[in-house]
């Protein structure tokens, strides 16, 4: 009978965009071996979640993602994501996505010994659809 309850929970939350399937990290450019670190956040525009921002670490590197998701991507493609993190100064590995694009990953910043958050940031020409910024991880 749980497993009943679970199965139900679990096909809510996927029905509702917030299950499996929203955003699949794989791996910053170049560094296989990348971890999450901290919580994800979350931009919104109009009532509706439309990207996940999260932050990695791998090869001696902090990484800021930022995932667009699905539902928005199709109604959407003029829009470019800006990935970065903040150490605390002017954002480092600033990175510039093409029109219309699923992901985006900054350069990685040479930044695991001081306290940083990802920064992700999605916009068109004529709308700021928003931001929104990870916790910091020290």
């Amino acid at each position: 009978m749980k497993f009943l309850g679970v199965a139900a929970v679990a096909a809510a939350l996927t029905v509702a965009g917030l299950g499996s399937g929203v955003a699949q990290a794989e791996s910053a450019p170049g560094c296989s071996s990348t971890v999450q670190i901290g919580s994800t956040a979350y931009i919104t525009y109009g009532g509706e979640t439309i990207a996940s921002v999260k932050q990695f670490k791998g090869c001696n590197k902090n990484w800021a993602y930022t995932y667009v998701w699905d539902q928005f991507r199709s109604k959407h493609s003029d829009y470019v994501i800006a990935s970065y993190i903040d150490g605390g100064s002017d954002p480092l590995g600033y990175t510039v996505s093409a029109k219309g694009a699923r992901e985006n990953w900054s350069y990685g910043t040479n930044t695991l010994s001081i306290c940083t958050r990802a920064d992700g940031w999605v916009w068109s020409q004529d709308t700021d659809y928003g931001a929104a910024q990870t916790g910091q991880r020290c």
